[in-house]
């Protein structure tokens, strides 16, 4: 296993413990938290976008799921850059909160969004979730209207791809949804930390790194449910740290069938993210079995929160050995990502690229460019 130290790989291999300092700064702002909830009459019946750019739309795919699935009824999520480019399409003058990720809260579409939703929705408050204390969108926050949560330090991934930063505001967004009850939270989020020292393992970084060995050159991830946000935010991860040497497709696995499935071929690596509940899973083991069938792609890779028991043409399966307690968690799904950053990380080396620094002609950068932003009169 070839393993190079770079800002990309410490900060995929740091999350346990971001995660636990993440839990200590929303402890620290509970009454903070709890009041902006309260004050604003934040309840399940309350209109929440989830939004971000990027991999931060991805947070709030991935929330909005776990939001829903709490009985959070109107929770949706919708991308800064929709909001920006056709605002009316995608916002509801009743929308009364938004909840916003931003690794640095410089993008143009975030602070934009934000101008927008101001304008759009009136009465609307804002949830900052950022890992950048001096971030646009942190310092355009009203503080008489909004809360922002600034992440720790290391939670402001200093390597192009984002890593620490996406895991962390998913852990916030659900420590604030449960702010009430937010002492009983350190154990489930303890389980899930535990599942993702599992995969940061040795022997399964070892068995990742080996699957760089394969003929690959292309990869498709599958998730259900909340996992489809974790699927989509793994396929951009190996697709910019291999700057687009790897094509990366995402989607759910029923949704696989209807066209998509074409792309997989013997050049390709399909990571299946299992879901936990018997009757998805059903559905999952069924498309597993047709592209094992169907398709022979170069690679399949399973990871599950317990053994999967499917060991046809499977080349790793990397499972949680679940608690009861990890089972009831929220925080669950979070520790599925590792596995996605970690293949980027090391298809990234196999290809001869700095995981830091992927983009050779500098075309993608941590912070976009080149967007110009337009007055919306609404």
């Amino acid at each position: 296993m070839i393993k190079v130290d770079c800002h990309t790989i410490r900060e995929i291999e740091h999350q346990p413990k971001m995660w636990k300092e993440t839990f200590d700064v929303v402890k620290a702002m509970k009454a903070d938290i709890g009041t902006f909830f309260r004050t604003n009459g934040i309840s399940k019946e309350t209109r929440i976008v989830l939004t971000g750019a990027g991999t931060s739309a991805f947070v709030a795919d991935t929330a909005a799921c776990i939001f829903m699935r709490d009985g959070f009824s109107q929770a949706r999520s919708v991308a800064t850059t929709d909001i920006v480019s056709a605002p009316e399409s995608f916002l509801n003058p009743d929308d009364r909160l938004f909840v916003s990720f931003a690794r640095s809260g410089n993008s143009p579409e975030s602070v934009a969004a934000y101008s927008i939703a101001r304008k759009f929705c009136h009465d609307a408050r804002h949830l900052i979730i950022t890992c950048n204390p001096d971030g646009c969108l942190a310092r355009k926050a009203d503080p008489e209207k909004d809360c922002v949560v600034v992440l720790p330090d290391g939670t402001n991934d200093r390597s192009l791809a984002m890593t620490s930063s996406f895991s962390s505001m998913l852990i916030t967004s659900i420590l604030c949804k449960n702010i009430e009850q937010l002492d009983a939270e350190w154990a489930r989020l303890q389980a899930a930390s535990a599942f993702a020292s599992r995969i940061l393992g040795n022997d399964v970084q070892e068995a990742l790194a080996g699957m760089t060995a394969k003929p690959v050159r292309r990869a498709v991830f599958l998730g259900s449910g909340p996992l489809k946000g974790i699927a989509c935010e793994s396929h951009l991860k190996l697709q910019e740290l291999t700057d687009g040497q790897i094509m990366c497709s995402f989607d759910s696995f029923l949704g696989l069938r209807h066209g998509p499935k074409a792309v997989i071929n013997e050049e390709t690596l399909v990571v299946y993210l299992l879901n936990d509940d018997p009757y998805t899973r059903r559905y999952e083991a069924d498309l597993i079995a047709q592209v094992s069938k169907e398709n022979r792609p170069a690679g399949q890779v399973i990871v599950s929160l317990v053994p999967s028991g499917i060991t046809e043409g499977i080349d790793l399966e990397i499972d949680a050995e679940a608690s009861a307690i990890l089972h009831e968690s929220e925080y669950k799904y979070v520790p599925y990502v590792l596995a996605g950053q970690l293949l980027g990380y090391y298809f990234s080396l196999s290809k001869g690229l700095d995981p830091d620094k992927p983009s050779v002609r500098g075309t993608i950068s941590r912070v976009v460019s080149g967007v110009m932003i337009y007055e919306y009169e609404k």
